[in-house]
This record gives structure tokens, C-alpha cells and sequence, in this order.
């Protein structure tokens, strides 16, 4: 019976931690979405931690030429 917990464990933590990523924005997506709301060209793309918490910086290019760098919280709130 000993035995069986560990991979019993093992299955309940891979279990939260793929519903944890399920309500992560992607990097990628975090970068489509700003493009699409600023009308801009992605320049870098980035995921740091700020106070405990992941932000995907994005940097944009605006069609007025401006670069502008803009934070999106990792975590789908």
C-alpha cells in the first residue's frame, strides 16, 4: 500500500500544476494580444518576476514610431 502513494502524489501534483499552466497567459499570447490592442510591432519579449509575481513585459514599436514597453500579469486574473 506504501507504494502506491508516492505515485498517487506524484499524479495529484502533475495534475495542478497543468491546471495552474491552463489559467497562465503564454508568453506568446501576452505578445499577440498587446500587438493587436496597441496596432504595434513587437520588438522584445520577456517574463520576469516582480514581488513574487510572473509579468510578461512586452516592448512595441507604435506606427508613430514610438517604442513603449508594456506589462501583462502572467496569471489570467
Amino acid at each position: 500500500m506504501l507504494h502506491i502513494l508516492p505515485k498517487a502524489l506524484l499524479a495529484s501534483v502533475m495534475a495542478l500544476v497543468l491546471a495552474a499552466s491552463a489559467w497562465a497567459l503564454s508568453l506568446e499570447e501576452a505578445a499577440e494580444q498587446v500587438a493587436r490592442q496597441y496596432d504595434a510591432k513587437v520588438v522584445s519579449a520577456r517574463t520576469v518576476d516582480r514581488a513574487g509575481r510572473r509579468v510578461h513585459e512586452i516592448r512595441v514599436l507604435t506606427k508613430e514610431g514610438v517604442v513603449r514597453t508594456i506589462r501583462v500579469s502572467a496569471d489570467r486574473d
